[in-house]
C-alpha cells in the first residue's frame, strides 16, 4: 500500500488549561487534577497528572491519557471524556505533559533510538514510572493498566504495547502509526517525514519484527489493541491505519482477513480481527469523512469498554454521541461541529500568540487564543488574514472558513468554552506562493486582541 505525501502532525483536541498544576504528592481528597512531582526515574523530562475520581476501589485500574504535539496534560484532562469516565467507572488517569521537541512543538517521543528499546531511556521509561508511582501511591491495579491517546498520544499508545506489554494490558489509539515508523527526529516534522509523507509501506512481516525487537525475548501475553482513524485525516494520513493493523494483526499471528466488521455508529465503520478462543486482539474504526480530530464524543466511551472497565461490552452510554462526523468539503477543512458564540470577551480581554513553521511551498501555523478577562468565554469565532500567497489545506481543533484572505477560525464542540485565565490551541497547515509570513492580528468574537 502506497499513501500519498501528506504533511504531519496533530495537536489533536489540544487545550492548554492554565491554572491546573497543583504540585502534590498525596492523593486527592477531592476530585481533581493534581500535578505529581518526584514520581520516578524520568528520563524524559516530562511533566505527570494525574486524576483520582472521589470514589474508586481500594485497588482501581490506571488509564494513561496522551495529548496530541502542542497539547499538555491538563490540556487533555480538560478537552477529553477520560475524567468524566473515571467518575463515572472508578478508574484513575495519568495525563503525563511530553516535553521533547523534534521541531513541531513539544511531542512524545516516538522518533528516538531510545524510545524504541524496552528500558531505553527517554519518554516511555518517564511513563512506567508515573504508572509504578499510581500503583503504589494510589493502590493502582498493576493488572489493570492501559494506555490511550490521541496523535502523538496515540501514536505513543503503540509505543508503550509494544516496549512493556507486561506492563499494559490493552490499549486505544487515535491518529497514531505504527511502532517504530519514524527513523528519527528528523523524519517527525512535516515536510520531512517518510512515516506521514507518502512512502511508508512495509511488510506486516516487517512491522511485526519491530515490535517483536523492542523487547528480545519476549514471550508472554500481548496487550490488544484498538485503533481509531478518521477517512479524511490529512495530517496523519488514514492509509497508516491499514499499516498499524498489518502490524499489529502480525504480532497476534491473526489474518489480514477481518473475522467480523460492523457500524455501531452511523459513519464508525468496525473490524475487528480474532483469535481461535474468539479474544478480539485488533479492533478497528474508520470514522467517516471525520478529519484530524478524534476522539470526538462517544468515542472514549468505546476505548474504555474495549478495556473492560465499564463491562466489557461496547453498548455505547445512555446519552449517544452527538458529533458524527460528515464528509467535510476538500476546500472548507473542519473537525466537527461548532457552538455559536454566545459570550463576547470584553476589550482587551484576548491575547494570542502565533507560530509558523514553514519549508519550500507549505508551512503549519499554531495559534494559542489566551481569556484575559474575568468571564468565560462560551462560544467563539477568531477572525484575521492570511497574507497574500496562503491557502489553508487543513486545520485542527477549529473550523476554518474561507481558506483565503480574510478567514475566520470557529470552536469546535469540545473547545467551545474558554474560562478566564485559560487558552485554547488551534491551528492550520497551508500553502504558500513564497511569503510564509503570520497574520498581523486576530480578533475574537469582533473584540482586537493583543499578540506577542
Amino acid at each position: 500500500m502506497r499513501i500519498r505525501r501528506q504533511l504531519l502532525l496533530g495537536l489533536a483536541t489540544s487545550l492548554v488549561v492554565a491554572g491546573l498544576a497543583v504540585a502534590a504528592a498525596q492523593p486527592a481528597s477531592a476530585a481533581s487534577l493534581l500535578q505529581v512531582t518526584n514520581f520516578g526515574n524520568n528520563p524524559g523530562g516530562m511533566e505527570m497528572y494525574l486524576y483520582a475520581p472521589d470514589t474508586h476501589p481500594a485497588n482501581p485500574a490506571i488509564v494513561v491519557a496522551m495529548h496530541g504535539c502542542g497539547g499538555s496534560g491538563p490540556a487533555f484532562y480538560s478537552g477529553s471524556e477520560f475524567a468524566s469516565l473515571a467518575d463515572r467507572y472508578g478508574f484513575i488517569v495519568i495525563y503525563p505533559s511530553a516535553e521533547q521537541q523534534a521541531g513541531f512543538g513539544k511531542c512524545f517521543d516516538t522518533w528516538s533510538a531510545a524510545s524504541k528499546v524496552r528500558g531505553g531511556g527517554s519518554d516511555p521509561v518517564s511513563i512506567v514510572s508515573m504508572v509504578t508511582y499510581a500503583e503504589q501511591h494510589y493502590g493502582g491495579d498493576p493488572n489493570r493498566v492501559y494506555a490511550t491517546g490521541s496523535s502523538s498520544g496515540g501514536m505513543m499508545t503503540d509505543e508503550m504495547l509494544a516496549l512493556y506489554p507486561d506492563v499494559f494490558k490493552a490499549g486505544a489509539a487515535f491518529m497514531g502509526v505504527p511502532f517504530d515508523c519514524f527513523a528519527n527526529a528528523a523524519d517527525y516534522p512535516p515536510g520531512s517525514s517518510k512515516c506521514t509523507g507518502g512512502s511508508m509501506d512495509r511488510t506486516p512481516q516487517d512491522w511485526g519484527d519491530r515490535v517483536r525487537a523492542a523487547y528480545p525475548g519476549y514471550t508472554g501475553a500481548r496487550p490488544p489493541i484498538q485503533l481509531w482513524h478518521g477517512t479524511a485525516d490529512t495530517l496523519v494520513p488514514y492509509s497508516l491505519l491499514q499499516e498499524d493493523i498489518e502490524q499489529w494483526t502480525n504480532v497476534f499471528g491473526l489474518s489480514q482477513t477481518p473475522t467480523s466488521t460492523d457500524t455501531p455508529q452511523s459513519g464508525w465503520n468496525r473490524r475487528r480481527y480474532s483469535d481461535s478462543s474468539g479474544r478480539v486482539d485488533v479492533e478497528a474504526y474508520s470514522i467517516q469523512g471525520a478529519g484530524h480530530s478524534l476522539p470526538a464524543s462517544g468515542m472514549a466511551a468505546y476505548a474504555i469498554a474495549f478495556f473492560g472497565l465499564s463491562g466489557g461490552t461496547t453498548t455505547p452510554p445512555t446519552t449517544p454521541p452527538t458529533t458524527t462526523p460528515t464528509t467535510t468539503p476538500t476546500t472548507s477543512p473542519t473537525t466537527s461541529p461548532t457552538t455559536p458564540p454566545t459570550t463576547p470577551p470584553g476589550a482587551g480581554t484576548c491575547r494570542v500568540t502565533d507560530a509558523v513553521n514553514s519549508w519550500n511551498t507549505g508551512l503549519t501555523e499554531s495559534i494559542t487564543i489566551t481569556n484575559a478577562g474575568t468571564a468565560a468565554i462560551n462560544g467563539w469565532s477568531l477572525t484575521f488574514t492570511l497574507p497574500s500567497g496562503q491557502t489553508i489545506t487543513s486545520g485542527w481543533n477549529a473550523t476554518y472558513s474561507p481558506t483565503t484572505a480574510a478567514v475566520t477560525a470557529k470552536n469546535v464542540s469540545y473547545n467551545a468554552s474558554i474560562a478566564p485565565g485559560a487558552t485554547v490551541s488551534i491551528g492550520f497547515q497551508a500553502n504558500h506562493t513564497g511569503n510564509a509570513a503570520k497574520p498581523t492580528s486576530f480578533a475574537l468574537n469582533g473584540v482586537s486582541c493583543s499578540t506577542a
